[in-house]
């Protein structure tokens, strides 16, 4: 576990966050230790609250360790009708699209393993974007208000999920939250629809005050593609409206970033 300190942008320092940081050798050792890691997590919760909710992330980076999941070392492991899986963000596209978040996990992790078809809850993208967000966010409150219901040191009223698995993007955005982005949200909301100009597509997220209720966030970062970025967010000045990654920081949850040696090659570079 490491501890450092973010600057504001008047120089001052802005907070001290403390974090768990681990790096892998290479990508499949990683993808294994966030299996690990998942596995415990998901075993931790069940055994306190009955049921373990997960929120998933999109993109390439987990699809290997989708694929892990669901192979025999450890589909087998998992408690899947104690398992709730969700989605932190997804791309407002055809229920069909290639491009859906969901359809990627579906194909390699759900289709695999034996969890309820209610323990599944895709975004209802078939709404319009607006309609979809305000859809989930109730189902959230409800489903997971009902069985991960936060702590009097958490955000009051606000649903705590018991794990968030992240990405990273190679402009410091996380879930949909990207760069020159998080003035238009609108505050107090947990899931919204917001148009992203950088991908020229609308897109349904959690927000910040959503993502920093959880219990255990995970950032999942693979890649020398990522070197630069990691080390901007991690080691750069506090600027979450440039850097959207830096405003994940769960109060009183842990947060840990899990990456190879690639990913953490500049880390270093102070």
């Amino acid at each position: 576990m490491i501890s450092f300190s973010k600057m504001a942008g008047d120089g001052g320092y802005f907070k001290v966050r403390t974090m768990n940081l681990s790096i892998s050798p290479d990508s499949d050792t990683l993808m294994h230790e966030v299996a690990q890691r998942l596995l415990a997590l998901c075993r931790a919760a069940i055994e306190t609250r009955g049921a373990a909710h997960v929120a998933l992330s999109g993109g390439n980076t987990p699809r290997t360790l989708f694929r892990l999941m669901a192979d025999a070392e450890f589909a087998s492991l998992y408690d899947w009708p104690h398992i709730h899986l969700w989605w932190s963000d997804e791309r407002y596209v055809a229920k069909d699209s290639p491009e859906l978040n969901f359809n990627m996990a579906d194909t390699e992790l759900i289709r695999r393993v034996p969890i309820p078809p209610g323990n599944v809850h895709p975004t209802p993208v078939e709404r319009t974007a607006s309609d979809a967000a305000s859809e989930y966010e109730l189902e959230i409150m409800h489903v997971v208000g009902r069985d991960a219901p936060a702590s009097a040191a958490q955000m009051a009223g606000t649903p705590a999920f018991d794990v968030i698995l992240l990405g990273l993007g190679e402009n410091g955005h996380t879930a949909s939250l990207f760069p020159g982005t998080l003035k238009n949200l609108p505050p107090g909301r947990l899931v919204v629809a917001h148009y992203v100009p950088q991908v020229l597509m609308w897109r349904i997220t959690f927000t910040p005050h959503l993502l920093n209720a959880a219990r255990h966030v995970l950032f999942l970062v693979s890649g020398a593609g990522k070197a630069d970025i990691v080390q901007q967010v991690l080691h750069g000045p506090y600027q979450p409206d440039v850097l959207p990654a830096q405003i994940v920081q769960p109060a009183p949850g842990d947060l840990s970033w899990m990456m190879d040696s690639a990913a953490a090659s500049h880390l270093s570079q102070r």
